[in-house]
């Protein structure tokens, strides 16, 4: 099996409902490859999603999963939640009390993508073990692992994986690194591709921040194979971003690195909750994801985005309204001619 794409553009998973199945059909159709993003969702919402996108293309497609990790320091989840108490009676919000674990339905997402597989699967927050790779590899997906170091690709290439996604610290939403309570590395894209390059072969795809024409050729002189883009498609028409998100990518200025909504490293537009609460999450996945929701959905319904994670890589600025498709064949003319 091998990653071949007619235009090297990879419309990134962005779980919480942005990555649509109109979103996905979309930029497949236009010659690159787009991504569900079954995080957040049962393995049955996830078969609805594949035969949304299955009726609106016949192009070849992905689907990404989390890996479930290790449950969290609950002590420590208990104390954010005492902290966040006072913001939550002030906006008639009630925090869960008690978080029960959550794999993210891990083994039901791998019996279905064995039973029915799609053209490519892709995972963030780790690596499958040996046996669950050798069956996804047998029903006939191309595997891509989500890696923010060297090590991580080492990992991933040993395990017999098709491609890497090399993500770098100007990403919007998650860094995908392979443990919650890692602290994510801070060397930028360009000289991590060139380190993951150095000790593995695998085709590369370059992720974060890159957003325009310049960028893409960049990455790829740099030794990628192909670019991820997922903030550059967030004011699409076919995009699931709220109109409040929407907003903040025009009017917010600068991006941060914060625990405080998941209690994952993710880069968001800064606001108010990230200043308040930044320096007291703990670093418990999907645990403090958890505890937040409903302060967020709440923030979300009074359109309130000094409340709400508003993910957005370090390039939001230069993201465009339009279709998917257009601006997917716009970019690729546009890195073409930046390219030797």
């Amino acid at each position: 099996m091998s990653f071949r794409i007619a235009v090297p553009l990879v419309a990134a998973p962005m779980a919480g409902g942005v990555s649509t199945p109109e979103l996905v059909a979309a930029v497949s159709g236009a010659g690159g490859l787009g991504f569900l993003a079954a995080g957040y969702r049962t393995a049955g919402a996830m078969v609805e999603q594949i035969g949304r996108t299955r009726r609106l293309t016949d192009r070849p497609f992905g689907v990404n999963i989390f890996v479930p990790g290790p449950p969290a320091d609950l002590a420590a989840v208990a104390a954010y939640r005492r902290r966040l108490l006072p913001e939550a009676e002030a906006w008639n919000v009630t925090l869960p009390s008690a978080i029960q674990p959550d794999r993210d339905d891990w083994e039901a997402k791998l019996v279905t993508l064995i039973a029915d597989p799609v053209p490519y699967v892709s995972y963030t927050f780790g690596l499958p073990t040996r046996a669950e790779a050798d069956a996804v590899r047998a029903a006939g997906s191309v595997q891509i692992g989500t890696v923010t170091t060297p090590e991580e690709a080492r990992a991933a290439a040993a395990l017999g994986l098709d491609a890497l996604t090399v993500q770098g610290p100007e990403a919007g939403g998650h860094r995908a690194t392979h443990r919650a309570d890692e602290e994510p590395g801070t060397l930028p894209l360009l000289p991590l591709i060139a380190a993951v390059r150095e000790v593995t072969g695998l085709p590369l795809i370059a992720a974060g921040g890159l957003a325009d024409g310049e960028g893409i050729a960049a990455a790829l002189r740099a030794g990628a194979d192909a670019v991820q883009l997922g903030t550059a498609y967030l004011r699409t028409d076919e995009s699931g971003a709220s109109d409040a998100h929407r907003r903040a990518l025009r009017e917010f200025g600068a991006t941060t690195v914060t625990r405080a909504f998941t209690g994952r490293p993710a880069r968001g537009l800064r606001n108010a909750f990230i200043d308040r609460h930044q320096a007291h999450a703990p670093a418990a996945y999907p645990e403090v994801h958890h505890l937040t929701a409903p302060l967020r959905a709440a923030a979300a319904r009074r359109g309130d985005p000094e409340g709400m994670h508003l993910w957005a890589g370090t390039g939001h600025r230069l993201a465009r309204t339009g279709s998917a498709a257009e601006l997917t064949r716009a970019l690729w003319r546009e890195a073409s001619t930046f390219t030797p």
